[in-house]
């Protein structure tokens, strides 16, 4: 059943509420378009044609001075949209006036309203004739000159700002990997550039509109005077001069009111997609540019003086522009003539140069590529080599707890053409070389790749590896091998020597920002030990001691906690790095536990642990490991056929040991096998399972 009730009152929204929607830009916008559209349908009297037409004047006046002023053309970006808006109101008031004027024309040159009237009475002088050439001289101009040039520019402004678009974009990446600007800023200039090319696109389409605009003005002047002239002597029994003379004036009344507001905004069209290179307001800048030069000006000062003489021609106008230029070009030459001595102690403009204190600065982490793998850093076909280092540091960060120093990328012109080098602190760290446009292929086994390409080692572990055709790549797929790309190649190597120099990295700003980055909660814990229990100093040995055995310091309350619990018991290092990994028992379990959740372990027997022990003298930070040289050799051997008999079996074992003895062995074995871990049994975490693999 229908609900026929009537609103009451006090449901129904009133003016206030009903002029608030209007009020909204979407709402007032939704409403212009309707009625434009209104004005294709519907005659409008003359009185309401004169406001509109009045708008549009008005509009168009609003538009060019907006285009004068800005500094920038992606400070008016709605400028196309604005543009479409405004020839659809101009059409639509060209098909308004043109029902007034052929069915009120006969009644005078007032038929179709005060301002088509005004119009055509001023530009024609009561000469039809006159208006007739004035109005084709003004489409002339707007059509073929104005409009023509300002899509020409827009034209090739948006192919030059699409082919240049890599390039800034390249130059955002580079700048944010070498933290010259932070996320926020990257995120800023890469909109600013997509607003670039969105803007002289739509500005090329845009300038369509007005060139349309024109030729259908014509049309329409040419129907009226036709169509007018037809009605007022068929119809209206009008003599044919009088008729002319009538719709005539009415007609090119009609045509000057909507196309001088055209004129206008293909103007303000010009001037905006031509300060694409220019900074300011336009009158700035043309001030800037044209009336600085002394010798310019003197020249067009001689060229207005010999005109001024020449007879026949008007010696006044002449002769004024030749004072008035004379006398600007004598004042830019004597400002430029100024002697500058007096503000030289204030500006000081020796100290402008870069102190040499500045060459003293070194990047902690760099890479530098040859002039061939410059494309890497814009790689369209696959990740960018920025996008995968900017991934690295944030996987780096979560795996070990700290944030890693930016990363620079140059280029270096002595490295091989497809050669890279990465640098820690200044130092060669790693280098290699990469095949744009190939593929790393490599055998899971550890085999040789059996296709046809460039056999060489994997630089990051030192496998055989072969750069492949990029067609091959399903083939080697299919056989089972690893597929990498260039830039996964340089990132690979450039993550295991960031995990091998993470201990360098953390200097005492890192230490310092980790201590301010704590939760307020654990921030409390931070300031009760340090300084007074133990100083920052010693804090950031530890956590190097950690990242050298490659552990995380993610957990930075519980290390905290366990440097608070054991400094007053020790002040060695190495005591307190032990008990701190003691700490960490479940984290370390954890993180080298095997597919099968246990902790495979490959132990040290009773007979190796009494020979580290007796080969123990000193104490506290003195102590040293004094085994004879053929004893560690015969130790590095047994350990290296342990683990090799677990990696057999699938495993990767941790070597447990006693804590009194587990720093001096683990110095032994990051000599000849870094990777390893070594583990001390206090640090088996009491839930932990564990899984023998072997014993050394």
């Amino acid at each position: 059943m229908t609900d026929t009730t009537v609103p009451s009152a006090s449901n129904r929204p009133n003016a206030r509420e009903v002029w608030g929607w209007v009020a909204r830009g979407d709402v007032g916008l939704a409403l212009g378009v309707v009625g434009i559209i209104v004005l294709l349908i519907i005659p409008v009297p003359a009185f309401v044609l004169d406001i509109l037409l009045t708008l549009s004047i008005t509009s168009a006046v609003l538009i060019l001075m907006t285009s004068l002023m800005i500094k920038r053309p992606l400070e008016f970006t709605a400028f196309p949209t604005v543009l479409l808006v405004t020839t659809l109101f101009r059409l639509g008031l060209s098909i308004a006036s043109t029902r007034l004027i052929l069915s009120h024309g006969h009644e005078g040159a007032h038929g179709a309203g005060q301002v088509i009237q005004a119009f055509g009475k001023l530009m024609m002088g009561g000469n039809y004739v006159i208006g007739v050439i004035v109005f084709a001289i003004l489409v002339v101009v707007n059509f073929v000159v104005v409009t023509k040039g300002s899509g020409r520019i827009a034209e090739v402004a948006a192919r030059f700002t699409l082919d240049a678009m890599p390039g800034k974009q390249m130059a955002v990446d580079a700048d944010l990997s070498s933290g010259l600007i932070d996320q926020d800023e990257a995120k800023k200039r890469r909109k600013e550039l997509e607003q670039e090319s969105t803007f002289y696109g739509a500005m090329d389409g845009a300038s369509k509109f007005v060139r349309g605009d024109a030729v259908a003005g014509l049309v329409v002047v040419g129907i009226n005077i036709v169509g007018g002239i037809l009605i007022g002597v068929l119809q209206h029994k009008l003599p044919i001069g009088q008729a002319a003379s009538t719709y005539t004036i009415m007609t090119i009344g009609d045509g000057l009111v909507t196309q001088i507001p055209a004129l206008v905004i293909s103007i303000a069209a010009g001037f905006l997609v031509s300060k694409g290179g220019v900074e300011g307001a336009a009158d700035k800048a043309l001030v800037t540019q044209l009336a600085m030069n002394p010798v310019s000006l003197g020249m067009v000062s001689a060229a207005a003086g010999v005109l001024a003489l020449v007879p026949g021609m008007p010696i006044i106008p002449f002769a004024v522009i030749s004072i008035a230029a004379g006398a600007l070009s004598w004042r830019r030459s004597q400002d430029s003539q100024k002697p500058v001595v007096n503000l030289e102690p204030i500006v000081q403009a020796e100290p402008e140069e870069e102190p040499i204190s500045a060459s003293l600065a070194i990047d902690d982490i760099k890479i530098e590529l040859g002039y061939g793998l410059l494309t890497l850093i814009n790689d369209l076909d696959g990740r960018k080599l920025t996008d995968q280092i900017r991934a690295l540091r944030k996987t780096l960060a979560s795996e070990f707890g700290f944030v890693m120093p930016p990363v620079r990328i140059l280029d270096n012109m002595r490295l091989p053409t497809q050669g890279y080098a990465i640098r820690i602190k200044e130092m060669e760290s790693g280098s290699g070389e990469v095949r744009i446009g190939s593929l790393m292929a490599m055998d899971p086994r550890g085999g040789q790749v059996e296709l046809p390409g460039e056999h060489m080692k994997e630089p990051a572990f030192g496998l055989p590896a072969t750069w492949i055709d990029a067609n091959l790549k399903e083939e080697a797929t299919f056989r089972g091998y690893t597929i990498v790309d260039p830039a996964t190649v340089l990132t690979t190597h450039l993550t295991e020597i960031l995990k091998d120099n993470m201990a360098d990295l953390l200097s005492y700003a890192e230490l310092q920002k980790l201590l301010k980055d704590l939760p307020a909660e654990q921030k409390k814990l931070a300031d009760d030990l340090i300084p007074s229990v133990v100083t920052a100093s010693t804090v950031q040995r530890v956590l190097q001691a950690l990242l050298r055995e490659r552990v995380s310091i993610r957990d930075l309350a519980a290390i905290l906690e366990g440097i608070g619990e054991a400094a007053p018991h020790t002040g060695s290092i190495t005591g307190l790095v032990e008990a701190v990994r003691a700490k960490l028992g479940r984290q370390l379990c954890w993180a080298n536990r095997g597919e099968d959740g246990a902790l495979p372990i490959v132990t040290l027997s009773a007979e190796w642990e009494a020979a580290f022990a007796d080969s123990l003298i000193g104490s506290g930070e003195e102590k040293q490991l004094t085994m004879a040289p053929s004893r560690l050799q015969e130790f590095i051997r047994g350990v290296r056929e342990a683990f090799e008999r677990a990696a057999l079996a699938g495993d990767a074992a941790v070597l447990l040991t006693s804590p009194l003895v587990r720093p001096y062995v683990r110095s032994i074995i990051e000599r000849f096998r870094g990777q390893t871990v070594v583990m001390s049994q206090n640090e088996v975490h009491p839930k932990a399972r564990l899984k023998t693999v072997g014993t050394v």
